[in-house]
């Protein structure tokens, strides 16, 4: 492709010839090979523009980037903001996959995958087929591939989209996290329809967001970028996170103002099911199944419903789409024989596991089991808060490793003793996970809630640097079979 192509949306300057063959794209001068072309970007750790005369002497086509730099015989190419023209590149490099696609944004501070999740049940339920990037990954098909971030760098989302387009899907829903926003990853993407789920503050200092005004301000974004900006009503942020829209705007939550509306939530329990109904009105009315338990659940939902009311599904499809939804990690239900629930929950710090605990709670189970360790080389404080709160919130705490790093598992187990010591709360060690697991599943009694904490998606356990394979869903399985 020539390099004049790819810079058509791009206000830029040339030194060099801009009509040279392009063979591939990178950040990387340790990946630049005859025809490359080299995006400088500025990082918080490394700025590449250092590397720009390496990469021209590995034989680099051209060089873009935002300041002075040393190029060789390579043409330069000079731009306001490196990180922006790269998205825009890579969206004329993969041919602007996301024009074939109804494409999905949705950010907020929480819910933002679940959401996402609950959209593509709705949709491929009625026949739509649908791609999904976001934490748990990119999933085309039946394939899920990993990420990196949340929001992956902006080549990246177009080799996803790319491939999702190839695939047949139409169309793709992308968790638009802040960072994502704000580094430009989401660039040259024409949104149908931005999701707005909820606001509370995080990711403030270090490397992220100076302050919670910054945090807001990139949220809000996405809806400079949508042509509707669907808005969970009910939070009182909205409003904030709305400022300087250019979309349509329409609204979701409990209160009567909100154009969808959630009345009569109930609990839905049985072995294996935890969940939540509720009954629609304003927009939409009749009553769906949510096999996800609390009431975030309904919020969620009811984001994921206003998206679906644009699109070419009906209401059974919604009915249906919601009642079957699993998230990877997200209270995630696992199939066991006997009359108890086992849940797996990414929950991995005191905020979490109190929220994920407490909507457990209001299914009065028999007893509330909790699994769950901590990671080492991180702020013990967290440690110490996990065990309060496991202690204050189940019956009975399964203390166990984590991602224990560099750590000694015994030293992190004793942390978190001395946060549940400060609760009547009962609790057994066993620093094995595997065997943790297995204690669960063996002693658990009818009615039982068990909830493995921690991991969620994650399929590994790092451990004196190493990554050792350990998906809890397997482990289940083994434990079953007598394997364990």
């Amino acid at each position: 492709m020539r390099l004049k192509d790819l810079l058509k949306e791009i206000f830029y300057t040339c030194e060099g010839s801009a009509d040279v063959e392009i063979k591939n794209i990178t950040c990387d001068s340790r990946k630049v090979t005859n025809g490359s072309l080299f995006v400088c970007l500025c990082g918080s750790n490394v700025d590449s523009h250092a590397f720009a005369g390496q990469a021209a002497g590995a034989g680099a086509a051209a060089i873009v980037a935002q300041k002075p730099v040393e190029h060789g015989g390579a043409s330069l190419v000079m731009v306001q903001d490196t990180r922006e023209a790269l998205a825009l590149i890579a969206c004329a490099w993969f041919d602007h996959p996301a024009r074939r696609m109804t494409m999905i944004g949705i950010t907020g501070t929480k819910g933002k995958t679940t959401t996402s999740y609950m959209v593509r049940s709705i949709l491929e339920a009625g026949g739509v087929k649908t791609g999904v990037i976001g934490t748990i990954g990119a999933v085309v098909g039946d394939k899920v591939y990993r990420t990196d971030n949340t929001t992956p760098d902006s080549y990246d989302v177009q080799k996803f989209l790319r491939r999702m387009a190839d695939e047949g899907c139409k169309a793709a829903v992308l968790e638009a996290s802040s960072i994502g926003l704000r580094d430009h990853r989401l660039d040259g993407i024409s949104f149908d329809y931005g999701v707005f789920t909820n606001f509370s503050p995080d990711h403030i200092g270090g490397k992220e967001h100076k302050s919670v005004e910054e945090y807001m301000a990139c949220k809000s974004l996405l809806f400079r970028r949508c042509k509707t900006g669907i808005f969970n009503l009910d939070d009182p942020n909205w409003r904030g996170v709305a400022a300087g829209h250019t979309c349509d705007v329409e609204t979701y939550g409990f209160r009567p103002e909100a154009q969808l509306r959630a009345t009569g939530e109930k609990l839905i329990t049985r072995p294996g099911y935890l969940g939540v109904h509720f009954d629609l009105s304003g927009r939409a009315s009749y009553g769906v199944d949510v096999r996800i338990p609390g009431r975030f659940s309904v919020y969620n939902a009811l984001a994921a419903i206003a998206v679906s009311l644009h699109l070419p599904v009906g209401e059974d499809a919604v009915r249906r789409g919601l009642d079957a939804v699993k998230v990877k990690g997200r209270v995630e239900p696992v199939n066991v024989p006997g009359n108890y629930t086992l849940l797996i929950d990414y929950a991995h710090n005191a905020l979490s596991m109190e929220n994920i605990l407490s909507t457990l709670r209001e299914y009065r189970p028999h007893r509330l089991v909790c699994m769950f360790g901590a990671g080492g080389n991180r702020d013990r404080a967290r440690r110490f808060e996990m065990g309060e709160a496991s202690g204050r919130l189940a019956d009975l705490s399964v203390i166990t490793a984590d991602n224990s790093r560099y750590e000694d598992v015994m030293d992190i187990i004793a942390d978190i003793l001395v946060g549940i010591k400060k609760t009547s709360g009962k609790y057994v060690v066993i620093p094995d996970r595997k065997q943790a697991i297995k204690y669960c599943m063996e002693n658990a009694e009818d009615g039982d809630i068990v909830v493995l904490a921690g991991k969620g998606h994650e399929d590994y356990q790092e451990i004196r640097g190493v990554k050792h394979h350990l998906d809890e869903r397997e482990v289940v399985a083994d434990v079953l079979a007598g394997k364990i």
